[in-house]
């Protein structure tokens, strides 16, 4: 049996229907910059449009959906447009300041490296009848009396709390800048010149990409307890093939419901004052397919099919580590992160967040998780050497103490998953 013999036994081991088995599974190996092996088993979607895993099936991708906006945000920095140093009051049309440091600026580069010292609270995506400004005022409908910010002992700047917040209110800033809405931007700017198919609102896909969109399962019953004996409940994306309409958003907080109705009406958004409901976060729809062509950018450069994207300096100036974890001046997600550039971050393959058990490989990407989704794109820095995968279900609680990594601190799907794509690697 040659090493992708294995690798395929070993996907297809994690498709099923039991603790650490998935619904769904894709994944492609890349080496020198060309795909030597890809998988896709199991269902994007069970139920009456019960669909096979393919490659053009998208996801809810989660927070490989950061870079995404960081690209974007790295074109307006080229522009001139935007300064990584810049403080983001100048942008957001507020002066926002965190209560205890009333001194420090919160600058464009503290948002997308996670130092800004802001915090998500219970809700981080707000209806677009909202300013952002609401999570910070005092007297704001989501201030959540300061959840927003950090406590006195993680100062601004110097302190890393992984935070979706900050990328909502990146997403609000591509949008004062360019003064066109976040998912326009993207697909315009971005997802386009990648010859991405997918974008944020389900409703505005055309008919066959709709048809291409996969659904999120967990293994939980309506009141949120998790059994093994049920079949995979979807938790999000279940349209149920009745696209949603036209230029509306549905909020997307993994930690409450909103208590508001949670389908909004997009027509009288002023643009500028709250991307947070486009989830710049985490709310991409993506295949494998574009996935694999982003990380090609990547290992490129910034240049994808004769196409500059980005300049070298930016792609470098995202994937260097411009927070590093000194044992004190940080929440490395139990260990997992230990430093981090803008929108990608670095694993070490000697530290606790390690994805190889026998073999010490850097790599540098991002994974999601969110609604029972797990995806990652990562590449082996200076070569041309990478994997992507998504996986659309998760049957246990991240809590429960089976759903830890073997080896390392990681999820034990995300463990699996990369452990045997390394290790073809």
């Amino acid at each position: 049996m040659d090493e992708f013999d294995l690798l395929e036994d070993n996907l297809r081991g994690m498709v099923g229907n039991h603790y650490t088995q998935v619904p769904g599974l894709g994944a492609v190996l890349i080496k020198n910059g060309k795909p030597v092996f890809s998988f896709c088993g199991g269902y994007a979607a069970f139920g009456r449009e019960q669909k096979l895993f393919k490659a053009d099936s998208l996801f809810r991708i989660a927070s490989v959906s950061k870079q995404f906006t960081i690209y974007a945000l790295m074109q307006l920095v080229e522009a001139e447009q935007i300064g990584l140093d810049d403080d983001v009051s100048d942008y957001l049309g507020f002066q926002l300041r965190h209560p205890e440091f009333p001194d420090e600026k919160i600058t464009v580069r503290m948002l997308a490296n996670h130092t800004s010292g802001l915090r998500d609270g219970v809700v981080y995506c707000i209806p677009p009848g909202y300013s952002v400004r609401t999570f910070f005022d005092p007297e704001g409908k989501f201030y959540e009396d300061g959840a927003h910010f950090s406590p006195a002992d993680e100062p601004v700047g110097e302190y890393f709390c992984y935070c979706n917040l900050n990328y909502g209110l990146l997403g609000t800033i591509i949008e004062a800048v360019t003064g066109e809405r976040f998912d326009l931007y993207l697909q315009n700017n971005i997802l386009k010149d990648l010859d991405i198919i997918g974008g944020y609102l389900p409703g505005n896909f055309s008919d066959t990409v709709f048809a291409s969109l996969g659904t999120l399962y967990q293994k939980k019953d309506i009141e949120g307890v998790w059994r093994d004996d049920m079949p995979w409940r979807p938790v999000m994306d279940d349209f149920r093939g009745i696209r949603p309409a036209r230029d509306t958003v549905t909020m997307q907080n993994p930690y409450a419901l909103h208590d508001d109705p949670r389908v909004y009406s997009l027509e009288n958004y002023e643009i500028g004052t709250n991307a947070t409901f486009f989830a710049p976060q985490g709310g991409l729809r993506l295949s494998l397919e574009g996935m694999y062509n982003t990380l090609i950018m990547l290992m490129n450069k910034g240049e994808f099919r004769g196409k500059t994207i980005l300049s070298e300096t930016s792609i470098n100036e995202m994937t260097r580590a411009q927070w590093y974890y000194d044992g004190n001046n940080g929440d490395t997600c139990d260990d997992t992160i230990l430093s981090y550039g803008l929108g990608l971050y670095q694993i070490r393959g000697d530290s606790p967040a390690r994805v190889c058990q026998e073999n010490d490989i850097f790599l540098v990407g991002h994974t999601g998780q969110a609604f029972g989704l797990y995806s990652g794109m990562f590449y082996v820095p200076g070569t041309k050497d990478g994997f992507v995968y998504i996986m659309n279900g998760e049957g246990m609680a991240e809590e429960d103490g089976r759903s830890r990594g073997e080896f390392s601190n990681n999820f034990i799907w995300e463990e699996k998953v990369m452990d045997a794509l390394c290790h073809a690697l």
